[in-house]
């Protein structure tokens, strides 16, 4: 296990800075994940944390130790990729202990033990006499995560591991790495992914990461529920949190798409135009009068146990969604009238910045 300092850590390449004075503490045994959109810095951040990439500038600190120019091996840290990274020619069994036969005065026999001891781990033993063109793309995987198992290291860095797997796979795989988690009593894990699901099922903590710079860092339902700002709000969740423009006046809310004074409460202190967000599971279809919102629907998608509605406001940008439970039929075109608890409403600023809970007033 380890604990992981960044301070002010920063990644140039040439006239172009992709990471811009990161700061971030990992405890020891947390499973950490990064996420952002394509191009937002997380890959770079782990490969600097590796140490494939040089820092440019900030420190990278490892149980107190400064490691910005330590190799990959001298800082303890092994490394899954997405692309599998196997040798083509060996056995399962040899990929597996190609990196601690390098390694001197490791034994035949204690690089026999931690082979076997990382295929069982993995339930991969029957596949230790394969060749990795015999093996599917999962069980490919696994054995990627083996030969990092093998080494033993104090950080395991995954980077888009499951990204070329089909959708059943990844479920499995996804299972099995949070499984491993909790056998290797706490290693320390960080983990790369523009997967939600991943993130939100896997992590103890998420940090979001934009144009290289961390948006956020917190639990993924302290990110879910609480965003610090407009672009958390909409990456995290998937449909996306809607946003409404709107002016608070008085002790309500006037939305711009038209519906006229909103019987909910504005936020504490605030006069002026604001952001209003809410979730598509936090809004329900109401009877005509009784919504806060009133559209016309544009398309249903349904999936079985939830449907999601798309409603047109009469507004500029992307139609408002709603995720109701079961099976609603609604014809294109046809009026519809939404509500929402008011407690389940986000808002603001007009930076994007939230306004806090403890900032509005929560009377109806």
């Amino acid at each position: 296990m380890a604990n992981l300092k960044l301070s002010g850590v920063q990644k140039t390449y040439g006239a172009v800075k992709v990471l811009h004075g990161i700061d971030l503490d990992i405890q020891s045994g947390e499973f950490v994940v990064f996420v952002g959109p394509s191009g937002c810095g997380k890959s770079t951040l782990l490969r600097v944390i590796a140490g494939l990439e040089e820092i440019t500038g900030g420190t990278l600190s490892i149980d107190g130790d400064v490691v910005n120019h330590r190799t990959p091996k001298e800082r303890g840290i092994a490394m899954v990729f997405q692309s599998y990274a196997l040798y083509p020619h060996m056995t399962v069994y040899e990929n597996m202990a190609f990196g601690l036969s390098l390694e001197k005065g490791t034994s035949k026999e204690e690089i026999d033990k931690r082979v076997r001891h990382a295929a069982g781990v993995l339930q991969i033993e029957p596949y230790l006499d394969r060749l990795p063109k015999a093996l599917s793309g999962g069980q490919r995987q696994r054995v990627a995560i083996g030969r990092a198992i093998t080494r033993d290291p104090k950080v395991f860095l995954f980077d888009e591991p499951l990204s070329n797997l089909d959708a059943a796979l990844r479920v499995q795989t996804r299972i099995e790495i949070a499984r491993l988690h909790e056998r290797m009593h706490g290693t320390t894990m960080i983990y790369v992914t523009h997967d939600q699901v991943e993130a939100m099922t896997l992590a103890d903590r998420i940090v979001v990461l934009n144009r290289g710079r961390v948006e956020q860092v917190g639990t993924p339902l302290e990110l879910y529920r609480d965003p610090d700002n407009l672009f958390v709000a909409q990456f995290i969740g998937s449909p996306a949190m809607n946003i409404l423009s709107g002016r608070a006046s008085g002790r309500a809310v006037i939305l711009e798409h038209g519906a006229g004074a909103v019987p909910i409460p504005a936020p504490d202190g605030v006069v002026g135009a604001l952001h209003v967000g809410v979730r598509p599971e936090d809004l329900s279809i109401a009877p005509a009068g009784e919504g806060f919102l009133t559209g016309t629907v544009t398309l249903t998608e349904a999936l079985g146990e939830v449907t999601l509605i798309y409603v047109d406001l009469g507004r500029k940008g992307e139609p408002l969604v709603a995720k109701v439970a079961g099976s609603v039929e609604l014809p294109r075109g046809s009026a519809i009238h939404l509500r929402a608890d008011p407690q389940s409403l986000r808002f603001f600023d007009e930076g994007g910045r939230a306004l806090r809970r403890e900032s509005r007033n929560a009377a109806a």
